[in-house]
């Protein structure tokens, strides 16, 4: 998830729980200029991932621009890159990028070609969406992925023009389970443990299962899939603190590190048991004290033993 699973996060859940064998950096956009910029360099720099498995995931529609970011990735020590076509923000489709490849097989086809023929020192994984806009289009999209050795095949089971609407299409991919060489990567409304291990059976124990949102809610989520406690108030409430204060190292400023605090406690109240009256207060305080309050309140009541969804799913 871009901006809330940034290195601060990554580094904090990976000390307070663990659990994920890998962490994805997200939407990296290699641009003509053959280098990445000092943002980019503080998700992507070594020293900054350090003991941490992290695959870096490349946000791009033109094969030259991806051939000398995925080598230059090689070169500082990354073991993968992970191709992005299942983003369907539309600001990155509108470019073409993202789930926006996805509407143009040809394209894609010779940018994958192109990527293939680079003499690219890591394996390519893709992540990517059943289609655009109808399930029919997987079948073509699976043919064209069939040619090209790729290390994983990570799928979103929605098309592009479902967003994150309703339920994830899970019949289409388990349809197509024998037609996908790859080792597979399965995402889309895997919330809970109950979740996670159905999806593992249903899926005949893929490679991977991928979340993002669920992991924001319930931190402990991959450490109860594979046997560990849930988390506790008190981790919660360490947790919580050290994100604060890495943020607020990060950005130089306490305002704006309570900002993305907002952000993310918009997922880890689901949690806990319902308090609207604080959860609104954490989205309208302004001082660090009030928000602090609120925060105290919502982790005063009973902790969940798997997190509700509820960050509004859309209908």
């Amino acid at each position: 998830m871009e901006g809330l699973t940034g290195a601060v996060y990554r580094k904090l859940h990976h000390r307070f729980f663990g659990g994920a064998d890998a962490y994805y950096i997200p939407f990296v956009t290699p641009t003509v200029e053959p280098k990445f910029t000092d943002r980019q360099l503080r998700e992507l720099a070594p020293e900054v991932n350090s003991g941490i498995p992290v695959v870096p995931q490349l946000l791009s529609n033109r094969s030259a621009d991806f051939i000398w970011a995925a080598k230059a990735l090689g070169e500082m020590g990354y073991s993968e890159v992970n191709l992005n076509l299942g983003c369907p923000a539309g600001t990155v489709v509108a470019k073409g990028k993202g789930s926006g490849f996805l509407k143009d097989l040809y394209g894609l086809e010779k940018f994958l070609y192109e990527v293939f023929s680079a003499d690219i020192p890591v394996p390519i994984s893709i992540k990517t969406r059943l289609g655009w806009s109808d399930t029919a289009e997987f079948e073509d999209i699976l043919k064209l992925y069939r040619k090209y050795p790729l290390s994983e095949l990570i799928v979103h089971m929605r098309l592009k023009t479902d967003q994150y609407k309703g339920d994830a299409r899970t019949q289409v991919l388990l349809n197509a389970l024998d037609e996908i060489p790859f080792p597979l990567g399965v995402n889309g409304d895997l919330v809970t443990e109950a979740d996670l291990k159905q999806a593992d059976e249903r899926f005949r124990h893929p490679h991977q299962l991928m979340v993002g949102r669920a992991l924001m809610a319930d931190p402990a989520l991959f450490r109860k899939f594979k046997g560990g406690k849930p988390a506790s108030a008190e981790e919660i409430r360490q947790f919580s603190k050290a994100l604060y204060d890495g943020y607020t190292e990060a950005f130089g400023s306490r305002k704006n590190a309570m900002m993305r605090m907002k952000e993310y406690w918009f997922f880890q109240s689901c949690l806990f048991e319902e308090n609207p009256s604080a959860f609104k207060r954490i989205f309208k305080s302004r001082e660090e004290a009030d928000f602090s309050a609120a925060l105290d309140e919502i982790m005063s009541g009973g902790l969940l033993r798997d997190a509700r969804f509820g960050w509004k799913k859309p209908l």
